[in-house]
């Protein structure tokens, strides 16, 4: 980049960051007004967001983007509402700024308290994702921070005009529209930029491929939220409801295969091993997915291919899954804990002992009984959208929404108390 890019770049950055004083003190009124009509002018302004997408969607096509690539990055006027409906939940729920999370008092009276604060100033960088850009623009202007996001080369048409749309809505209700901020350029020199710029910016959440995400860890010198990838687990134990599932396994797969919260390795239990792969094992193939597993796998489906280690640590991100039938709940968990990224395991069972064994033991960062790894979402987890998945155990663990996007100060009360008894 030339000198006159790089200071357009770290002004636009520094406008980015000054304005998030006037976003951690806007009201809540003034906030959940602001996401409502953010909202309204998405779905007002599909057309133009469709037109761009479709610039996004042809380029990618032709170079080469992978189906579960281009299911990220495509959308529909159906999605655009689901986008907007995912800006009103957020409207609805609680505003985490200001809200007193514990309250003691000293034995000397002093109160002593903690309150939730903005972050201030949280960059997002991502890819094929365009409805990331309204999702981290709703979190962070509802916690009170100024979102600042840079998305990925293939969704560029896409997330322009969607900022566009945000910053319009700011604009029109009076506020500074670097509130948010979409960085104008994919280069990758500058995100080398960006990720050096701790001056201004307070923490950055990548999204994306597990390449991505090493590359901001490896190069920022702002704190980042990490979430490597989905190594999602079901572990189907031999008091299992096998209908059930099925069920659960199937979706986990096939719905959207390509999301970091799909199934990517079915733990069979020996006892029910035969009848649960003659079953659900055959559903799969019938739907193209390729299944990878053990010798004991092989000997029930004749057409599995053979697992290596490898696949056990894969995220497909495709119509493929990992297989394996265990001897025991033991070598299930062993299994989880040796090859999991901490993000998303299931169990099914109907041995509520088990059940809660497995929640105990395991420690990703979602862990599900008799339910679909699809659950592993903000939405659903009752959070609005969020704004990603951390697999590391500081400051936030699982999927992040507002709450995730503050902290915490100390505030104390007193009528005069000195720590020590001298008088002045």
């Amino acid at each position: 980049m030339t000198n006159k890019e790089r200071i357009n770049l770290e002004l636009l950055v520094k406008e980015a960051s000054d304005s998030s004083i006037e976003a951690a003190q806007l009201s809540t009124n003034k906030k959940n007004s602001l996401l409502l009509k953010m909202a309204d002018m998405l779905e007002l302004n599909s057309a133009e967001i469709l037109s761009a997408n479709s610039k996004d969607l042809e380029a990618g096509k032709k170079n080469g983007l992978s189906d579960s690539m281009l299911d990220r990055l495509k959308l529909t006027k159906e999605r655009i509402e689901g986008m907007a409906q995912a800006v009103r939940e957020i409207a609805q729920l609680p505003d985490p700024v200001g809200e007193i999370t514990e309250t003691k008092k000293r034995p000397n009276g002093i109160e002593v308290s903690k309150m939730r604060i903005p972050l201030g100033a949280i960059m997002m960088i991502y890819e094929a994702r365009p409805n990331v850009t309204s999702d981290a623009a709703a979190l962070c202007l509802k916690a009170g921070n100024t979102a600042i996001l840079r998305g990925g080369k293939e969704a560029f048409h896409s997330n322009t005009v969607i900022a566009n749309v945000l910053q319009k809505a700011l604009m029109e209700e009076g506020i500074n529209p670097n509130v948010i901020t979409l960085i104008p350029t994919t280069e990758r020199e500058a995100m080398n930029e960006l990720l050096l710029m701790d001056e201004y910016i307070d923490l950055v959440i990548p999204r994306g491929g597990e390449g991505l995400i090493r590359f901001v860890n490896e190069t920022s010198r702002i704190p980042v939220i990490m979430h490597y990838k989905g190594v999602c687990h079901i572990y189907i134990d031999k008091d299992a409801d096998l209908e059930m599932a099925k069920q659960l396994t199937c979706e986990g797969k096939l719905s959207r295969p390509g999301v970091c919260n799909a199934l990517e390795t079915m733990l069979i239990h020996k006892d029910i091993a035969e009848q649960f792969l003659n079953d659900t094992g055959k559903v799969l193939i019938k739907e193209n997915v390729e299944i990878r597993g053990c010798d004991k796998t092989k000997e029930i489906l004749s057409e599995v291919d053979t697992a290596t280690d490898e696949d056990y640590y894969e995220e497909f991100l495709s119509k493929i899954i990992a297989a394996k039938v265990v001897d025991s709940f033991e070598e299930a968990c062993s299994h989880i804990q040796k090859y999991n990224s901490d993000h998303t395991e299931i169990i099914v069972t109907n041995n509520i002992k088990t059940a809660r064994r497995f929640q105990r033991e395991i420690n990703s960062s979602v862990v599900g009984v008799n339910a679909s790894s699809r659950f592993s979402d903000g939405g659903q987890l009752g959070l609005g959208a969020e704004i990603g998945i951390s697999t590391s155990k500081l400051h936030a663990y699982g999927p992040m929404g507002i709450e995730s996007l503050t902290t915490e100060k100390f505030i104390i009360t007193g009528d005069g108390q000195l720590r020590h008894d001298e008088r002045y």
